[in-house]
């Protein structure tokens, strides 16, 4: 158990003084230790998700495959699908802000497993372009212009979005924020991507609708006819700052924050349980914050701090190799600050359990999904290839047969071409180092659905056989994912696109 002084300066008393205990041990029984409660209240609308990107389906840097994520992936195993309202992302790139997987495929059919030197001005124009055209796409084009809908999403997630977001923001302020676009020759991104795309999830055709936040607009579904199932998954962006931007930044200050602290963290999830309170749902799941520290956009450099530890004396892209580290020159974090954002993460987490064991204290059949305790047993560097720093309660993670039978073992590593057309390593997570692969969605879904059965919902298993053969970013990702991901650092290096996406 790490004594105060190996947390950095400026921690929050409260996550110092939990650092002194070993750490949170996950809460795998959904009904955390309560009995059964009995259930009240329609079922018209049998899957609603209020989320961030983890539930909007976001991957490799872009929205776009919603029919796959997590909660389109339910409805299919519902046998609701039909019936499922998400929002959709076409145009020219696959989504948006930025389609890594897209962009890579484009480079490797132009130049092959690698951009060489001499191809870099060729490359770089050929990407300018593409993105000028998804830009034009979405800022002036079709994509500009969010569709009419009829009622309201089933799938009211977005990417971006924390605690308050989903209490706060609505289709008007969105629109309000979406600034006049310029056709910028330096600055390609999708400007306002966020708010353009969150138009296409949040309900806006009248006066009522337009007003309605996310949790706002499940309260709506709930008075059509009740809902069966309502998931809330959100509170991953309160820390994941920490990582796509390597630094630590707590609220309260004036710098724009990476990470709340714990009692922030509460204030906002208190005010989200109280409108949840409002919507009429039969059954609540509300899911736990992963441990940020493993997603492999923050890679671990060198060897632990110490035996037995979780942690890696720094953290910086999955591209700087261990011997080309310098931490005067890289973006990094320390082993002290993953180490403090786990712990806040933990605090986080129990507020999570409590708010559930009290609702189940109270009536109310809301349950809990540890999925930060799913991630742990599937984290290959921290616990998977170390055993010794194994906590007590930790097990490896039953993989789907079809997933288990995978080789190389799908794991928790970023991404990695073999050369030969197939993958060298990773598989749980896409080509933005953070956000799951589509097999990856589906281990959540299969989660999610254990804990439906168990409050008495009729649900098949996800058919992992099927959602296989759809993955084809881990059955036959780009080759230029070699040794060493040369060609994603160099898109990085040259776009920027881990900063400007996240």
């Amino acid at each position: 158990m790490p004594p105060p002084a190996l947390l950095p300066p400026g921690t929050p008393d409260e996550v110092v003084e939990r650092a002194r205990r070993a750490p949170r041990v996950p809460v795998f029984d959904p009904r955390v230790g309560r009995g059964p409660v009995a259930a009240s209240g329609g079922s018209e609308q049998r899957i609603v998700v209020v989320g961030d990107s983890l539930s909007h389906g976001f991957q490799s840097g872009a929205i776009y495959n919603t029919a796959q994520s997590y909660p389109a992936l339910i409805a299919r195993a519902l046998g609701w699908s039909e019936h499922f309202r998400h929002p959709v992302y076409d145009g020219p790139g696959d989504g948006l802000p930025i389609n890594i997987e897209f962009l890579l495929r484009d480079l490797e059919r132009r130049y092959g497993k690698a951009v060489d030197a001499w191809e870099i001005p060729g490359a770089l124009l050929h990407v300018r372009a593409w993105m000028d055209t998804v830009e034009d796409y979405w800022e002036r084009g079709a994509g500009s212009v969010a569709p009419d809908v009829e009622a309201i999403n089933h799938a009211l997630a977005m990417y971006g979005w924390d605690l308050d977001d989903a209490v706060t923001r609505t289709a008007v302020s969105l629109a309000a924020s979406i600034k006049p676009p310029r056709d910028d020759l330096t600055d390609q991104l999708v400007s306002n991507h966020s708010a353009r795309a969150a138009l296409r999830v949040y309900p806006h055709w009248s006066a009522v609708t337009r007003a309605m936040t996310l949790v706002e607009a499940a309260r709506g579904l709930g008075e059509d006819g009740g809902i069966e199932t309502l998931v809330v998954f959100l509170g991953a962006n309160n820390a994941l700052g920490t990582v796509t931007d390597l630094k630590v930044v707590w609220s309260g200050g004036t710098e724009t924050p990476t990470v709340f602290a714990p009692a922030d963290f509460r204030a906002g999830l208190a005010t989200l349980a109280e409108q949840v309170r409002r919507v009429a749902a039969r059954h609540v799941i509300w899911v736990t914050v992963p441990h940020v520290t493993i997603a492999p956009i923050a890679r671990g450099i060198g060897g632990k701090v110490a035996p037995g530890s979780r942690y890696f004396p720094y953290y910086s892209r999955p591209w700087v190799a261990d011997d080309d580290f310098d931490p005067d020159d890289d973006p990094h974090i320390t082993a002290a600050d993953a180490r403090a954002v786990d712990t806040t993460i933990d605090l986080y987490n129990e507020a999570i359990t409590e708010l559930v064991g009290g609702a189940r204290d109270g009536g109310r059949d809301w349950y809990l999904f540890d999925i930060a305790g799913v991630l742990d047993r599937l984290a290959s560097r921290r616990y998977i290839d170390d055993p010794p720093a194994r906590p007590p309660w930790w097990t490896p993670y039953p993989l789907p047969p079809p997933l288990a039978a995978l080789r190389p073992e799908i794991d928790s590593r970023f991404l990695a071409a073999d050369g030969r057309g197939g993958r060298a390593a990773g598989g749980l997570f896409s080509l933005d180092g953070v956000h799951p692969t589509t097999i990856a969605y589906g281990l959540v879904a299969q989660e999610l659905i254990g804990i439906m059965r168990l409050a008495g919902v009729a649900v098949q298993d996800v058919d992992f056989a099927w959602l296989l053969r759809q993955d084809t970013l881990v059955t036959a990702p780009p080759q230029n994912l070699g040794p060493g991901l040369k060609t994603i650092g160099w898109a990085d290096q040259h776009l920027g696109w881990i900063t400007r996406v996240f």
